[in-house]
């Protein structure tokens, strides 16, 4: 086809450059040359041109079309306003690069498992659970993926543009003869090498290798994962084994067991951390852990802007507001580690006013330093554990995990009580400590404002729930099973309660709910929650571009869980992707501009993990989602896409 331009046909590569300068997800394997030709207008390539976006939303599916329950489901669509009153709309859809236990390239000529297991010296770990069916252990739960462009990048077999993808497997979900296998084995994490096609963005796997941790002691349950603005991969380590009583956990022994082939080998204290992945122009990756940053629940982190400030999701009941201020841009080996204090105020109504955040400093560090004293210290060297009431009031009653205990810190144990029992030292030390399930977080830089998904309003939030406490701050008269999402002013000019300088402009200083779901009772499918609003928010990630929130859900209330997207100037909220039944939204990732394109990555996780909730469904779509999943041991890894049967540029 000729390239030369005529005053009503452009060139290509002009059509191809006008779309770039809006946000633009890649086209579908379908687009070609003669359909952007075909379609294109004579209009020239003008950034200023783009005015906003907006996603039209699409019905949950049901049971009139169960095929559609059983797999990703796409309906939804991109509208793209220009300033001329124009509209260009792109269908979307979704394309997976792969779905786990695949044999996948490794760069070498040969072939890897997507998503297989590992020990600390890199040996497959091997499912024996079922006499002549042995192989290697691949996880059905890929969450956290960041997607990222390097200068320079080399890799064999690219044809276009090398683009690089970090995806995270949080766990499996069972082994071969149905035994729970949950958080008993090291997640493992890759780095993709995406060959990025330069005319329609199209992303194809060429490389897949799996990250050396050998150094960090393996990884515990990998979750929510963010990219810095230095682009690397921060990763998580959620629910922390609890230390003092580590030894009579049935979990945390199998996890040792797998990583060293000794049950009592693994320190509990080297889990619980933020590792961070670098990438490397060849497709490799390196990791190195941060011990600095407490040891929580880490469930996803996000870097402000100053390159310095880092809010932190924290996944568990009992769980705080978290901020570590490094000591340099770009660097988090050193810090100081806050924990929030809520005034009086707190709501989950969106109406509500809210209320005000103080900060509690827990105390500066190294990562080498406590490092360090998670390979020389034991708890009790830390401080007392107790479950049952010592009547000594030398000890402090606390909640951790929804349980009571009595603590006493040894003396000159505060640092390390600080880094390494971070929960029951931040409740020690007044932070509010009665949040339950906070997961994902994000920053909607313009605005100024950061979000935390609460999975469930539950348990510690609750007057009289589990773990509930007056001195959080936080009385909610009953649980919202459905959750919410919270959304935190950001400033500057901060002191802690001590009356000392927090040294950055990026701090929460009030918070109020910005989106909740609606508990239900069971309708006709068997949703407990609102199937027209967010259930259970997880995974949170903002696009500045598009001035939307895209939100990832973590439901045990919606038969299918559902990526939203949320635009904060229109309040509109549209239902984006459907995920197979009983799989969770994980690994959402937005780029707004990745060599000219826009994406939103997206995996799922356990599909058919049937319970109580899917008792009217599972009959009819439990066949179809093992014929899809490798009979519930598979898993999508992918991002969402434009399908160009809808694309239209006059």
């Amino acid at each position: 086809m000729s390239d030369l331009a005529s005053p009503s046909h452009p060139t290509r590569r002009a059509a191809l450059k006008f779309l770039a300068t809006a946000p633009m997800l890649p086209l579908g394997a379908l687009a070609s040359s003669t359909l952007l030709s075909g379609c294109a207008t004579g209009r020239g390539p003008v950034a200023s041109n783009y005015l906003s976006s907006s996603f039209s939303s699409m019905a949950a599916p049901s049971l009139a079309n169960a095929a559609a329950m059983a797999t990703t489901t796409v309906g939804s669509s991109l509208q793209v306003q220009l300033r001329d009153n124009t509209t260009q709309n792109y269908k979307l859809a979704y394309h997976p690069f792969f779905v786990t236990g695949d044999m996948v390239p490794d760069g070498k000529g040969g072939t890897v498992l997507s998503g297989g297991y590992v020990d600390i010296n890199n040996r497959p770990i091997i499912d024996r659970s079922v006499p002549g069916k042995e192989r290697q252990i691949f996880s059905d739960s890929p969450d956290g993926t960041s997607l990222l462009g390097l200068p320079n990048a080399t890799v064999p077999g690219v044809k276009g543009k090398a683009v690089f993808a970090v995806v995270q497997f949080e766990y499996t979900t069972r082994d071969q003869a149905g035994t729970d296998a949950y958080g008993t084995l090291p997640s493992p994490i890759a780095v993709l090498t995406l060959d990025q096609d330069p005319a329609t963005g199209k992303l194809s796997l060429v490389k897949y290798h799996n990250v050396d941790m050998s150094k960090a002691h393996g990884l515990w349950i990998t979750c929510g994962a963010s990219l810095s603005p230095w682009n690397t991969h921060l990763s998580s380590e959620e629910y922390e084994p609890d230390a003092p009583f580590a030894a009579e956990n049935a979990q945390f022994k199998k996890f040792s067991k797998n990583v060293y082939g000794d049950e009592t080998r693994a320190n509990p204290y080297h889990y619980g951390h933020l590792p961070e992945v670098t990438v490397h122009p060849d497709g490799t990756g390196t990791v190195k852990k941060h011990y600095n940053m407490g040891r929580i629940s880490h469930e996803l982190v996000q870097v402000m802007p100053d390159n310095r400030t880092v809010l932190m999701g924290d996944d568990a009941t009992n769980s705080g507001l978290f901020v570590f201020v490094a000591d340099r841009e770009k660097d988090l080996s050193s810090g100081t580690l806050y924990v929030g204090k809520l005034g009086t105020g707190f709501s989950i109504d969106p109406a509500a006013e809210g209320a005000k955040i103080s900060w509690i400093k827990l105390g500066h560090a190294t990562s080498a330093e406590i490092e360090q004293m998670a390979n020389t210290l034991k708890p009790a060297d830390i401080m007392t554990v107790l479950k049952t009431d010592p009547s000594d009031a030398s000890f402090t009653k606390v909640f951790y995990n929804g349980n009571a205990n009595w603590i006493k810190v040894k003396p000159g144990m505060e640092k390390a009580a600080a880094f390494l029992e971070t929960h029951r030292y931040a409740y020690l030390a007044g932070g509010s400590m009665g949040f339950s399930k906070m997961e994902g977080t994000t920053v909607n830089i313009k605005d100024k404002v950061a979000y935390s998904a609460l999975q469930n309003i539950q348990d510690s939030m609750v007057k009289t729930g589990k773990g509930w406490n007056a001195a959080s701050g936080i009385a909610l008269d009953k649980a919202l099973i459905a959750g919410g999402v919270m959304a935190h002013k950001l400033d500057g000019g901060q002191k802690d309660l001590s009356s000392s300088p927090i040294n950055s402009d990026w701090m929460p200083v009030h918070t109020k709910a910005l989106l909740v779901g609606e508990d239900i009772a069971a309708d006709a499918l068997g949703n407990k929650a609102n199937p027209n609003l967010v259930a259970n928010p997880d995974n949170l990630k903002f696009s500045e571009k598009m001035r939307t929130l895209f939100i990832g859900e973590d439901s045990g209330s919606h038969i299918n869980n559902f990526v939203w997207a949320y635009n904060v100037d229109t309040k509109q909220l549209s239902r984006l992707m459907s995920m197979p039944a009983g799989g969770e939204a994980t690994g959402l990732h937005v780029v707004d501009d990745l060599n000219g394109w826009t994406y939103i990555m997206s995996n799922f996780q356990h599909a058919g993990d049937w319970n109580s909730l899917h008792g009217k469904v599972q009959a009819t779509l439990d066949p179809l989602i093992r014929a899809n999943y490798k009979d519930r041991f598979g898993a999508a890894v992918g991002y969402l896409t434009a399908d160009p049967t809808s694309l239209k540029l006059g």
